[in-house]
């Protein structure tokens, strides 16, 4: 279909579900909010909203149901009926020509499967919109036979793709020229981060890149298992990886019935999370219950197993350390300190007012401290925050967003297990020990051991170089540059110190906001 065609074809979609009416009513334009009533005449539109944009979005196919699945994380853009509508959108693609596979297939590896393979299922196991999965028995180099697992790219999934990327970076810049309403939304930044993203799916090295990063990260923690990606036979759109076994984690009865400790595979899950997001700042972050099974091996008895890696997350140290002095003024109720770091790190307009920023951020939060942490929802929390977030133009950092679409997953993955799961009281005692690690004695320390040979380099020639500053007035840049570089450390060690203030004081007052540490990046 010609682009020409494909966009009459989105245009036809829009219209029968309405959708140019609800986005005309939802600006604060009159004018345009008169014209989306003027559209709405003679039409019947009687299904929610959330429900019209939905099935959309399945109807004009796997590209943009991919796109609602990315939105429905942005939840400090969208409405919550929206969001929470969004969520239920699956990848319900039929399979594609099991001939097709094996062609692709033999001209990525360069040879006939047979020659690759002892035996090769045609009827694959699972199929997405992007790719599907075969399962095989692998010939390797010694001539041992061993299970796998073949994930082949949809054939001209790239022209597809940028067909309708092209489209939707135009309807983008039509909503944002729209109205402020429209440029509130970020379209154009949506769009442009969802290219990234399908674009990054479509390198299967890439994904088996970062499934040996985690499989690394991982090994000796005996929590979850992950495949071994088998280079060989690993090329941009085939990849061909260790088959694990395992009962998928939805299956909660038949675990049960095969003796496996559910209450503790509940409290691994939040274990396993925290570790890979606040250790290894390296995370999966498409933990759904599609990608999880749990090991019945008698070697690895009620492991889990992760699967499919096209999606991950990443925390810098600076991520970490915006983290840490958070979690502490959470610990303290210290609200002006949280709304002082929003502010500092540019996450909210410099003119925003701090003492209004922190009674908002006091009334989300207070009501939930004094109550069971089993009874406190997640999602109500966050929808709330989301939803101050939007009052004062936050700006969501995009890997924070996978940090909270994935605790979510994890969330619920945890409470499918165990309805009385204490998430926060699960978490505590790791997230106390990282703390003291980021910002306690032991992290100072280890910092200034590792700033120790920059001063040893810069300290001895700092007479000289404040005399010769002095001489010349500030003009010589070699000199300023050395300057600049010694007020950085300078800085960055009293963060450090003031963390540590802020550690040993909120450590002091015990734990009494644990159950809300999380919240910090909203």
């Amino acid at each position: 279909m010609s682009r020409i065609g494909r966009g009459w074809a989105i245009l036809c979609v829009v219209w029968r579900y309405g959708l140019d009416v609800l986005l005309l009513q939802s600006l604060s334009s009159p004018g345009l909010q008169r014209l989306g009533r003027l559209l709405a005449l003679g039409r019947r539109i009687d299904a929610p909203r959330s429900e019209r944009l939905r099935r959309a979005l399945e109807d004009l196919g796997p590209i943009f149901v991919k796109l609602g699945q990315v939105l429905s994380t942005r939840r400090d853009l969208l409405a919550p009926d929206i969001a929470h509508e969004l969520a239920k959108l699956q990848d319900r693609v039929p399979p594609f020509s099991s001939e097709v596979a094996v062609a692709a297939i033999e001209q990525a590896l360069g040879k006939p499967l047979s020659e690759i393979f002892v035996s090769f299922e045609h009827t694959p196991v699972a199929s997405a919109s992007i790719a599907q999965v075969h399962f095989a028995v692998l010939r390797d180099r010694q001539g041992r036979e061993r299970d796998v697992a073949v994930k082949v790219l949809r054939p001209g999934m790239l022209n597809a793709i940028d067909k309708d990327l092209g489209l939707m970076h135009l309807m983008a810049d039509i909503v944002g020229s729209l109205s402020a309403d429209g440029r509130r939304l970020k379209p154009r930044e949506v769009v442009a981060e969802f290219d990234k993203y399908l674009h990054d799916e479509l390198d299967l090295i890439r994904e088996a890149s970062s499934a040996a990063q985690l499989r690394r990260n991982m090994a000796g923690l005996d929590l979850v298992l992950i495949p071994e990606m088998l280079w060989d036979h690993c090329t941009t759109n085939v990849l061909v990886m260790e088959r694990m076994h395992g009962v998928p984690i939805s299956q909660v009865q038949r675990l049960r019935d095969a003796g496996v400790d559910i209450q503790k595979l509940a409290r691994d899950g939040v274990s396993l999370f925290f570790t890979q997001v606040f250790r290894d700042g390296f995370f999966h972050a498409d933990m759904h219950p599609g990608n999880i099974q749990v090991s019945l091996d008698p070697q690895t008895f009620g492991r889990y197993i992760s699967l499919d890696f096209g999606i991950v997350g990443t925390l810098t140290e600076v991520d970490k350390e915006y983290l840490a002095q958070n979690f502490v003024a959470f610990f303290r109720r210290d609200y002006k300190r949280v709304a002082e770091l929003h502010i500092e790190s540019g996450w909210v307009p410099a003119a925003t007012r701090v003492d209004e920023l922190e009674a908002a951020v006091r009334a989300v939060c207070e009501p939930y401290f004094d109550r069971p942490l089993k009874e406190i929802s997640l999602g109500l929390v966050l929808m709330r925050l989301f939803q101050t977030s939007r009052r004062f133009h936050v700006e969501i950092q995009p890997q924070l967003v996978l940090l909270q679409k994935t605790l979510l997953n994890v969330e619920g993955l945890g409470r499918d297990l165990d309805p009385d799961l204490d998430l926060w009281a699960t978490a505590k005692p790791f997230l106390e020990q990282w703390m003291l690690q980021q910002v306690g004695p032991q992290r100072l320390w280890s910092e200034l051991k590792a700033q120790a040979p920059r001063y040893a380099k810069i300290l001895p020639d700092l007479p000289l170089m404040l005399h010769t500053y002095l001489q010349q007035g500030g003009s010589d840049p070699k000199t300023h540059r050395l300057l600049e570089q010694m007020v950085h450390e300078q800085r960055r060690t009293r963060r450090f110190l003031r963390a540590l203030v802020y550690v040993l004081g909120g450590f002091a007052l015990g734990s009494l906001g644990m159950q809300l540490i999380w919240h910090l990046h909203w």
